[in-house]
């Protein structure tokens, strides 16, 4: 689907799914459909806590491996649950000894948010859901996220610096739970944060990360996701990759 609506690239999650995790059957696939990997997302949610290994250290260490062997140059990782301790009380060191070990590798660590049920809140991430609060080298600011955590997108943007390393596309309405709208369908500042990124110097890939659990037929689907390429490119002020996940 990517390559017939001419996305320039993929991000791949690291999922239940066996093709997800095998670096052959991906690298084939990208010669096949003639679209190359750009980035790899860690299997670090709650579904794939299990992938590879119950070590969340041994699963980053395998997708900079993935990463490596694919030819992309960006991991993308959540912050560390609430209870994985001895994980988020090293996570810092472990990241820099990582990037080390896999210099051409950029592990960028995506801002989350809080999740609000029967009119309470409360945060599964340790220290907190905003790396930037925390600091690290390199960061993956998503529009969605930022509508559930009732942040300022560009803000953060500007929080994040020279450590934007790859932008996850989509939307939301500020209702306080992850949407991924198609941009443009929701409230974020899309486009302004689209038509910034030239000026930031950013280098990355910006990853399509939208829904389309709702559609009602392929053709729907895929209406989603054109409408999504087409508004990311119009709104880059400069050639930047667009994938889709």
């Amino acid at each position: 689907m990517a390559a017939a609506l001419g996305y320039d690239g993929v991000e791949v999650m690291v999922w239940t799914d066996a093709v997800s995790q095998d670096a052959g059957a991906l690298r084939g696939l990208a010669r096949h459909y003639g679209v190359p990997v750009l980035s790899v997302h860690s299997p670090c949610l709650l579904v794939t806590q299990r992938v590879w290994s119950s070590d969340p250290w041994e699963r980053l260490r395998r997708s900079a491996v993935l990463a490596e062997t694919l030819e992309a140059s960006t991991v993308v990782v959540h912050p560390p649950f609430t209870w994985q301790r001895d994980y988020a009380r090293s996570f810092v060191d472990g990241l820099a000894r990582l990037g080390g070990e896999h210099p051409g590798i950029r592990f960028a660590v995506e801002n989350m948010y809080p999740v609000r049920m029967a009119g309470r809140e409360f945060v599964p991430y340790m220290p907190g859901w905003n790396p930037t609060d925390t600091g690290y080298p390199a960061y993956t600011l998503d529009l969605s996220h930022c509508a559930a955590s009732h942040s300022d997108a560009l803000e953060m943007a500007d929080t994040m610096g020279s450590g934007l390393a790859h932008v996850h596309l989509g939307d939301g309405t500020g209702e306080g739970r992850d949407e991924h709208l198609v941009p443009g369908r929701g409230t974020q500042p899309c486009a302004e944060l689209l038509a910034s990124l030239a000026g930031r110097g950013f280098t990355g890939s910006v990853a399509v990360e939208v829904s389309t659990r709702r559609a009602r037929s392929r053709a729907d689907r895929e209406d989603d996701l054109r409408a999504a390429l087409e508004f990311a490119r119009q709104h880059l002020a400069a050639p930047t990759p667009v994938d889709a996940r």
